[in-house]
């Protein structure tokens, strides 16, 4: 008989009181045992980003993280970020600006930018590009990403 874990969270506002295995990362958890598949498995070594959620506001990647870790915790996924079917910003210029190409990328990237706009709402490029120095895009060549980040920063000014 497998020893569980009792965990309590917070995913995308929804209350979780899961008993987990002492091993199961974030990423399966999410993935596996709530259905939101928006957070990607990628490199299962922290290096590619594509795994990224939000952990009470800050960007990690939920392949390093153990499930019991966020005992406690509130979790953004990349599924929590619209409200009553409107895009956040972020997701609705990188749309505009053409940022998605395959798409692997893009949830843990716009988490990413999210964290930084959400404590620094007016960035500088080279701070856009510090922020999603750990996600790794291999179609797009940042270009448009990183407008696409600028761009929600003027969208989210208009909208104040």
């Amino acid at each position: 008989m497998d020893h569980l874990v009792n965990i309590n969270l917070k995913i995308n506002g929804e209350d979780y009181n899961l008993n987990v295995k002492p091993n199961t990362l974030l990423l399966d958890l999410i993935r596996d045992e709530i259905g939101l598949t928006g957070t990607k498995r990628g490199c299962d070594t922290g290096e590619c980003g594509a795994c990224t959620v939000l952990i009470d506001g800050i960007a990690v990647n939920s392949c390093l993280l153990l499930a019991a870790e966020v005992d406690g915790k509130s979790i953004t996924t990349i599924e929590g970020l619209s409200k009553d079917g409107q895009l956040d910003p972020l997701q609705e210029t990188f749309i505009e600006e053409g940022a998605v190409q395959c798409g692997f990328c893009t949830p843990g990237m716009i988490l990413s930018a999210k964290a930084l706009l959400d404590k620094n709402p007016d960035p500088t490029e080279e701070e856009i590009k510090i922020a999603i120095a750990g996600n790794l895009c291999r179609c797009t060549g940042y270009k448009k990403i990183i407008q696409a980040i600028s761009s929600a920063v003027i969208k989210m000014r208009r909208r104040k």
